[in-house]
């Protein structure tokens, strides 16, 4: 491997650990001033710079004391592929629809970064934990749902019993 890999994949992990740390500013200097991100950590997020410090802020105000723990790490000429896990403890608000429950939360994050002179320029990815915020967020939804349905056809019932009963 080339130095010039391994530098990269340095950059690729202070990167990522900067960001489950919620150093904005150490996010901001490491990227590319024409960032992209091709995938999405919140719904609603802009592709560029803003919108991901905007998404990896909002993360950041939603759970506490995360640490990452690099699994894999490949670098081949301008990309690095980089398995981790990031546990924390999802404790201080809302994120995605769903309260915060207090609990730890483990995300399995595959990402992509392309890097280009020293910054990082590209990035893809996926986790675990986007799907699993939006199932608990529509399992939420639909409860609340059933619960309106029992309530009306309960009303209804009401409304069809006499309002008298004979001797």
């Amino acid at each position: 491997m080339s130095s010039e890999e391994e530098k990269n994949k340095a950059l690729a992990r202070r990167f990522l650990e900067a960001r489950e740390k919620r150093d904005l500013a150490a996010v901001d200097e490491m990227m590319a001033p024409d960032y992209v991100i091709h995938a999405r950590l919140l719904p609603g997020q802009q592709p560029g710079r803003e919108g991901a410090i905007r998404a990896i802020a909002q993360l950041s105000a939603a759970i506490s004391n995360a640490s990452v723990h690099f699994e894999d790490q490949v670098a081949a000429k301008d990309k690095v592929v980089t398995r981790f896990i990031v546990h924390a403890t999802y404790d201080r608000g809302e994120l995605m629809g769903v309260a915060p429950t207090g609990r730890q939360l483990n995300n399995v994050v595959i990402v992509i970064l392309r890097i280009s002179g020293g910054k990082i320029a590209e990035e893809w990815g996926m986790g675990t934990l986007g799907a699993r915020l939006r199932r608990q967020h529509l399992e939420h939804e639909i409860r609340e749902l059933v619960e309106q349905e029992i309530r009306v056809a309960s009303s209804i019932q009401q409304a069809s019993l006499p309002g008298w009963c004979p001797p």
